[in-house]
């Protein structure tokens, strides 16, 4: 992992779950973290256990639906480091429903957290990407960005857009500003986001398979991975999953 060493990488949804496994992964490697999310008490925790190891990490409160708290977050950065060598987009949100529930208030907030959110992120940290002419985005998208399912309508559209979007930016910037784009897509992996589900029925019936849940580190391990290889080379997308499931 020796490319890893000292990049600057930007994580939102760095609480808990994929956020926080891929921070503890990246600073044992020696990356340089910026670790946002919404809950301070724990983001402080985490970066409290990284640097106490040995690593280098600090946090903002950041909320990704406000592209200013984004702008902001990028600042941050740039105001410790220097520079930003890459962002994980992975913050999102999966208050899964029926569409004739009409849960119109939770589709908006998948469309705020994880559409909006990941262009205020591109936004946030392209222009400082572009005068480096080097950088690496990650979008977290999902395996219900491949394939819908009942209960996953809206979730699974805001999922697909985040791969257009992931693949549109790598077109765009790849050839000439040397930023790399990687999706990666997650399967069913141990994590909260099942604790946005408003409706006891459907987080049932989504908890029955949490027992074939994969570890947040094995995500990591992608992202990881992506970081990692040489700057010619591009992982474009990555799908995880339990091996139990088809």
């Amino acid at each position: 992992m020796e490319n890893i060493a000292a990049k600057v990488v930007i994580i939102t949804g760095a609480s808990s779950g994929i956020g926080e496994a891929s921070a503890r992964l990246l600073a044992q490697n020696g990356a340089k973290l910026v670790l946002a999310a919404r809950r301070t008490d724990r983001l402080q925790a985490v970066v409290n256990e990284i640097n106490q190891a040995g690593g280098e990490a600090v946090y903002r409160q950041t909320d990704v639906t406000s592209s200013e708290d984004m702008q902001k977050l990028a600042h941050f950065a740039l105001e410790h480091y220097g520079r930003i060598d890459v962002l994980v987009n992975n913050a999102g949100v999966m208050p899964a429903s029926m569409l004739h529930d009409l849960k119109v208030q939770e589709w908006d907030q998948m469309i705020d957290v994880n559409i909006k959110g990941v262009l205020y992120g591109i936004a946030a940290v392209l222009p400082t990407m572009r005068a480096q002419q080097s950088g690496h985005i990650i979008n977290l998208s999902s395996v219900a960005g491949h394939h819908v399912h009942p209960l996953s309508a809206v979730y699974s559209g805001t999922k697909f857009a985040v791969r257009a979007i992931s693949e549109g930016l790598r077109m765009e910037e790849s050839p000439s500003s040397r930023i790399r784009s990687t999706i990666i897509s997650p399967g069913l992996t141990e994590s909260e986001l099942t604790n946005t589900i408003s409706s006891p029925e459907v987080r049932a019936m989504v908890s029955q398979m949490t027992s074939l849940a994969i570890s947040p580190a094995s995500i990591a391990r992608a992202i990881a991975f992506a970081i990692n290889e040489p700057s010619d080379v591009s992982v474009n997308e990555m799908i995880v999953s339990p091996t139990l499931l088809p």
